[in-house]
């Protein structure tokens, strides 16, 4: 007898919940609230385990945008997974960032998703502008991601960047702040180059009357000073 041909998985958002929800675990939950997770539509279900389910399902831009319509934590993380770069708008990011709520669902869009789009350049002058704790963030964590991941990128382009690291230092706002000091370090090991205009700039931020700014600074210029940290060098 012929062997019977497998039929194809179907995945649909109910689906993909009820397989969080399984793999979910209050002690999580709590751990990630302890890191500043916002829990409220959590499950509490670990990174590997997502990408694992992301993997099974493969590209599928019309499911990530009903997983994120779904509001749930975990789902939204999918979405950005399995959303088609190719097919991502700038309508529809700018509606997923009115949804921006956690630093690890802003980071993990940019990474799995935002930093792979035709218009991410567009997107960082116009975001740190935005009032939104997390829609800011976004703005800083493109430009630490795009430092390490766009190898095709001259270095001297991102020196367009440190007039608007500079600019937001004084955002008092602990995911801002941080974000900001991460895409300062961030720009200073893509190159010796650019190491040597980061560290001009933490230099200005430091003498500005702001305590935030004044801790980017000091935490850059510990990093970026350091011999043993590593440069790379892409020119």
């Amino acid at each position: 007898m012929a062997a019977k041909t497998k039929k194809p998985v179907s995945y649909d958002v109910k689906s993909i919940v009820a397989e969080l929800k399984k793999h979910g675990s209050e002690y999580n939950r709590q751990g990630m609230a302890r890191f500043g997770i916002n829990v409220q539509k959590a499950f509490g279900v670990n990174v590997p385990v997502m990408r694992s389910i992301a993997k099974k399902i493969g590209r599928n831009h019309e499911l990530a945008i009903k997983l994120w319509d779904s509001g749930y934590h975990e789902a939204r993380h999918i979405a950005t997974m399995i959303a088609d770069p190719k097919l991502t708008t700038k309508t529809l990011v700018n509606k997923w960032a009115k949804d921006f709520n956690s630093w690890d669902i802003v980071d993990g869009a940019c990474s799995n998703l935002l930093r792979k789009t035709d218009f991410v350049y567009e997107l960082i002058p116009k975001w740190s502008k935005r009032k939104e704790e997390f829609v800011r963030r976004t703005a800083f964590s493109l430009i630490a991601y795009l430092a390490v991941h766009d190898k095709k990128r001259n270095d001297i382009e991102f020196l367009q960047f440190l007039p608007l690291i500079k600019k937001y230092s004084t955002d008092e706002r602990n995911f801002v702040r941080k974000a900001v000091n991460w895409s300062l370090r961030q720009i200073g090991k893509r190159s010796f180059l650019l190491k040597e205009e980061a560290v001009k700039c933490a230099e200005e931020i430091k003498m500005i009357d702001s305590k935030s700014a004044r801790w980017i600074a000091n935490d850059a210029l510990r990093e970026l000073n350091n011999p043993k940290t590593y440069i790379r060098n892409n020119m």
